[in-house]
C-alpha cells in the first residue's frame, strides 16, 4: 500500500472518529467526563479557529497534525469500547449517507435572505 493510500485512510479515520466523538458526547451512557473531552475535541477539531493560526510558518499546522491526532487519541481512550463501536458504525454510514443539495440550498437562501434583511433594516435605521 502506497504512502498516499495510508494517509487518505488514516484522513477517513479521523474524520469518523471526529463524528463518533461528536456522537458519544450526546450519549447518557458515556461517563461524564468522558463526554466532556469528546465535546472539546470535537468542537476543536471542526472548528475553524486554530490554537495556532495557520499563517505562521510551521508552527501553524502543529495542531492539525500533532494536538487534533492526540486529542482524539486521548478522548477514544475514555469512552467504553463497545459504546464507541457503536458510534463509529453510526458516523461510517452518515459519511456514506448521500447529501442533500436541495436542503442545503434552501439553508443557504434563507441565510441569504436573512443578511439582506438585516442590512436593510440597518441600512433603514441608520438614515
Amino acid at each position: 500500500m502506497s504512502a498516499l493510500a495510508r494517509l487518505k485512510r488514516w484522513a477517513r479515520a479521523m474524520k469518523r472518529d471526529v463524528h463518533a466523538l461528536y456522537l458519544c458526547a450526546r450519549d447518557p451512557r458515556v461517563p461524564a467526563h468522558a463526554k466532556v473531552f469528546a465535546a472539546l475535541v470535537a468542537g476543536y477539531a471542526l472548528s475553524p479557529i486554530d490554537l495556532i493560526p495557520d499563517f505562521i510558518p510551521i508552527l501553524g499546522y502543529l495542531d492539525d497534525l500533532a494536538l487534533v491526532p492526540i486529542g482524539i487519541w486521548a478522548a477514544l481512550k475514555l469512552i467504553p469500547p463497545d459504546i464507541l463501536a457503536e458510534h463509529r458504525r453510526a458516523a461510517s454510514v452518515a459519511e456514506a449517507a448521500p447529501s442533500n443539495r436541495a436542503a442545503a440550498a434552501i439553508i443557504v437562501t434563507v441565510w441569504l435572505v436573512c443578511a439582506v434583511a438585516l442590512t436593510w433594516l440597518a441600512w433603514r435605521l441608520l438614515q
